[in-house]
């Protein structure tokens, strides 16, 4: 069985280095039958994706949306992004009341007939199902506020099964699996 892979990143808030740490990492992943072949990103360093990809040669399909720092860019605040046959609904988080629980992404998904929320903001990686829903939230790739540092992630699609997900840090330019869940 063929398996997608979804690279989800975060916050990198100018760190430039560390996102092409990054991309310089997916351009190389690719075990027998396995690609990074779709990005989200998720808001706060919108300025930060070209110069990465431009320097990195790391192109692919992306659906990217607006952060509460990206100050005079267009692009909208959610998404939805369809990728190997499951629904991700997309958005830095700022607006739904992070702190206080996840109701609010879950509402989203479900009136998005999304599968997955992918969010950001916090800068501290997290995955949890509620309610069917995966709650992914990659942490930070620039300004992490978590003790392992800065983090993306990587979710594995396969056809009539869970989504899977895999934790990566940087750490001096250098991308290592972590063993978060």
């Amino acid at each position: 069985m063929e398996s997608r892979k979804l690279l989800v990143f975060s916050d990198t808030h100018g760190s430039v280095s560390s996102l092409k740490a990054v991309f310089n990492w997916a351009n190389k992943y690719t075990p027998p039958n396995d690609t990074i072949c779709g990005a989200a990103f998720l808001g706060d360093g919108l300025a930060d994706l070209q110069p990465a990809a431009n320097a990195t040669g790391f192109f692919c399909d992306w659906k990217v949306v607006r952060g509460n720092n990206d100050f005079g860019y267009s692009t909208p605040e959610t998404a939805l992004m369809e990728f190997s046959g499951y629904n991700f609904f997309l958005c830095h988080g700022h607006r739904h009341s992070l702190y206080g629980g996840f109701h609010s992404l879950a509402a989203a998904a479900r009136n998005n007939s999304a599968n997955a929320v992918l969010y950001g903001h916090t800068h501290v990686p997290h995955v949890q199902t509620a309610d069917g829903i995966l709650l992914l939230n990659p942490g930070s790739v620039g300004r992490p506020r978590s003790r392992i540092g800065a983090t993306f992630a990587v979710i594995e699609c396969k056809d009539n099964e869970p989504l899977e997900v895999t934790f990566y840090g940087i750490e001096q330019g250098k991308v290592r699996e972590l063993k978060l869940r």
